[in-house]
Parts: structure tokens; C-alpha cells; sequence
């Protein structure tokens, strides 16, 4: 997974709360292999009638090269499908802008390169303004937490240990490796002076 710091892209209004992961990806379609991608299905039941045909005035349907969606709150609650992730990011979404997420959604999407940042009410309110009538470019500065939209600069929240992970590409693995030598220090210590506890098979 590459790592990033900084993304500039047009963003789209998705003012709809508690958007959850069974609307992002619908269970059915998580059989699909993963290397045939899931961007078709993102949002399949809100983008499309019983007949598979788009509605027309669905803003994602509206709108092409969308990378930032400005979403409601509680996106991404639900099950822990880590399918509604993919959706998203193999629909060229590179981050997700709401007061508040789904807490297993959020890890998962930093383990795949998505943004989930958060702002506050006041802030979300103001971009949902701007974009009402049509997407525009927003700039995102990831080690400085914030994102610009037509000349007016916001902060977002991110947990420290995300952002280091999204900077450099990591995931959980990634992250733990980083501590591999305090690791093996710790390792040899306690085999030293604890060798009752700790099985030949360790060494």
C-alpha cells in the first residue's frame, strides 16, 4: 500500500447520515473476487433501481472523477465488512470527510490507505454548504491535518498512530516491525530471566 501526505481531488456532498457498510457494499456482492474489483457495487441499492438502472439524481450518478466524499454522520457504522472499504477505495475515493464514523470502518480504512477525517459539526456543515450546488476541489494536508476548500482552510481530527500509518503506507504488520528490535531486546531479556516460561521453541 503506498502512503501519502497530501491529496488534492474534487469532493462531492453526501449529506446522508448513518450511511452503514451494508448500503457501501451490499452482502451479496462480497463472493466477487477481490482482484475484480468493487467500485461498481459501491452504493449499489442507493444508486440503483430494482431494474439496475442508475437514478439520475443520486449525486455520485451526477457527478465523474469524485475522490473526497463529504458524508453525514455515523458513516461506515454497521458490520465489519472490510468489503465496504474496498468499495469505496476501488471507486477512486481516497477519503471520507464526516463528523463521526463507524470505529471498525475507520480502522479498516486506514489499513487501506482511506482518510477517514473527522470535523466538527460547524465545520461539516459549512463544507456541505459550499458543495450543495456541485463538487469542488478540496486539497487535504495529511501531517497537518487539515483541508482546504475554495480558499478556506479547516482542521480535521485523526488519531496520531493513523496518520503515521497512512503517511507511510502501513498497515497493523507494518506498524508492529517498526518496533522489531525492542521487540527482540524484550524477547531475549525475558528468556534470561524467566527460562522457566519460556519455551525452547522461542529461542
Amino acid at each position: 500500500m503506498a502512503g501519502w501526505s497530501k491529496h488534492t481531488g474534487r469532493a462531492l456532498a453526501l449529506a446522508v447520515d448513518n450511511i452503514d457498510t451494508d448500503q457501501l457494499i451490499p452482502a451479496r456482492f462480497m463472493s466477487v473476487p477481490r482482484s475484480d474489483g468493487y467500485g461498481g457495487y459501491l452504493l449499489h441499492d442507493m444508486r440503483r433501481n430494482a431494474d439496475e438502472e442508475l437514478h439520475p439524481d443520486f449525486p455520485l450518478n451526477r457527478h465523474e472523477d469524485i475522490s473526497i466524499l463529504v458524508a453525514g454522520q455515523n458513516f461506515g457504522s454497521g458490520s465489519s465488512r472490510e468489503a465496504a472499504v474496498y468499495a469505496l477505495v476501488d471507486a477512486g475515493i481516497r477519503a471520507v470527510i464526516a463528523p463521526s464514523f463507524g470505529d471498525i470502518f475507520a480502522n479498516n480504512a486506514i489499513n487501506n490507505g482511506l482518510l477517514p477525517a473527522r470535523v466538527s459539526i460547524s465545520t461539516h456543515e459549512r463544507l456541505i454548504q459550499t458543495l450543495t450546488d456541485a463538487p469542488a476541489e478540496l486539497s487535504i494536508d495529511l501531517p497537518e491535518g487539515r483541508i482546504t476548500l475554495e480558499g478556506r482552510t479547516e482542521k480535521f481530527e485523526l488519531d496520531e498512530g493513523w496518520r503515521v500509518k497512512l503517511i507511510n503506507g502501513w498497515d497493523d504488520i507494518d506498524l508492529t516491525q517498526q518496533h522489531a528490535q525492542t521487540i527482540r531486546a524484550h524477547r531475549h531479556h525475558r528468556s534470561q530471566t524467566a527460562p522457566w516460561a519460556w519455551p525452547a521453541l522461542c529461542e
